[in-house]
């Protein structure tokens, strides 16, 4: 690795550990007892860790038993999408008889559980899309009364485009479809907004701690009514029963901090970003005016996803990387597909925008300088792979 000062700049992917996530991390792993067990040490742990708890609830507006701790935004996206189905199973309904909607740009760990279901029956179609956003009227009209889920990303982690969930809730409340729950995957939004289940009309909420500043390795799933929904793995009775196994103690009270210093900073974040995502933005065009937006109608201000046709953005990737800075082209998750980004083709349908995509993100500990500083490197490394 070069080891001069590097600019970092892949957030979506994963955040810097906030520093006061750091101290809660050292502190809590003091409490070192196993928080289900009754002796002192057992009950200093349950006291740290529902500590963490209650401020996740306060900041998600809800009561302290509907945050459910998992590993990451991908156990609880599962949860929230397998326990909805094993739920209606248990209510006796047969699972061809099961009617699934879904953002087709969602992370993958939400696509390839809908996937699964689908080859045991579950019926699944894709919400379509219309100029950056959700097409409200076609939604209307894919809500059936065998509906029990709708499945959508507040800010899709590619593009940054920012879907409105409650619209969907307002759809969903006032059509005939009585089974159908909202579950929202909000993993990146708290940098930039609030995450009150109720502005984004939620009754399934997932949120990952690495999005956040938080330690890798914990999750969240904030479940107000968990009538909706069961466990899908078996264990000991942690976490209202829906989730099995000892929890992280210390992992969880980093993630609380970090969650809260997003609650206190996200207003001055979003402003500042959105001013430095317009310098970026013109800066990239001057210096490559070939350059197409990746974006929706309306934008997370801290990502920018732009696509450079006929030049190979892996190898632009990599240049940069020699030179300091840390950028992607689409989804960590998605990194080994062959076919670009499928996030990108599902918005566009230009599968030449797909395969050319560079992701630049950034938080609230990111120096301005660090943007012009990519600015420049960008206009030396399209130069180059331009000229060969």
């Amino acid at each position: 690795m070069n080891h001069r000062h590097r600019a970092y700049l892949d957030w979506a992917s994963a955040a810097p550990v906030h520093r006061r996530a750091g101290r809660a991390l050292a502190r809590a792993l003091h409490s070192f007892g196993n928080p289900s067990s009754p002796h002192t040490e057992g009950r200093a742990a349950r006291e740290a860790l529902e500590a963490a708890r209650t401020a996740i609830a306060r900041l998600a507006g809800v009561k302290q038993r509907a945050v459910v701790f998992t590993s990451g935004a991908t156990e609880a996206n599962a949860l929230a999408i397998q326990g909805r189905v094993k739920r209606c199973q248990q209510d006796g309904i047969a699972y061809d008889a099961m009617h699934i909607l879904y953002l087709p740009t969602m992370h993958s760990s939400a696509l390839k559980t809908i996937e699964e279901l689908v080859n045991l029956g579950v019926r699944a179609e894709a919400l379509r899309l219309k100029d950056g956003g959700i097409d409200l009227d076609a939604f209307k009209t894919q809500l059936t009364p065998q509906t029990i889920l709708v499945c959508a990303d507040a800010v899709c982690g590619e593009t940054g485009t920012r879907f409105d969930t409650l619209r969907l809730r307002r759809v969903i409340d006032a059509a005939e479809a009585p089974k159908a729950l909202l579950h929202v995957d909000a993993s990146q939004l708290p940098l930039i907004e609030p995450i009150e289940h109720t502005r984004l009309g939620a009754d399934f909420l997932t949120l990952d701690a690495q999005k956040v500043g938080g330690v890798r390795g914990i999750g969240a799933l904030i479940v107000p009514h968990q009538n909706g929904i069961r466990a899908i793995m078996q264990g000991g009775g942690q976490e209202g029963g829906l989730r099995p196994g000892t929890e992280a103690v210390a992992l969880a009270a980093a993630f609380a901090a970090a969650l809260l210093e997003c609650d206190r900073t996200h207003a001055a974040f979003s402003a500042r970003a959105t001013r430095a995502r317009a310098e970026l933005q013109a800066a990239l065009i001057r210096s490559y005016p070939d350059l197409i937006l990746n974006e929706g109608k309306r934008q997370a201000p801290h990502i920018l996803n732009i696509s450079l046709p006929g030049l190979d953005t892996d190898y632009a990737v990599a240049l940069l990387d020699t030179e300091g800075i840390a950028v992607s082209t689409r989804s960590a998750c998605e990194t080994d597909s062959m076919e670009g980004s499928p996030v990108v083709f599902a918005l566009t349908g230009d599968r030449a925008r797909a395969e050319a995509t560079l992701r630049i993100s950034w938080g609230p500990q990111t120096p301005r300088r660090e943007l012009r500083r990519f600015a420049k490197a960008f206009a030396r490394t399209t130069a180059f792979l331009s000229a060969h």
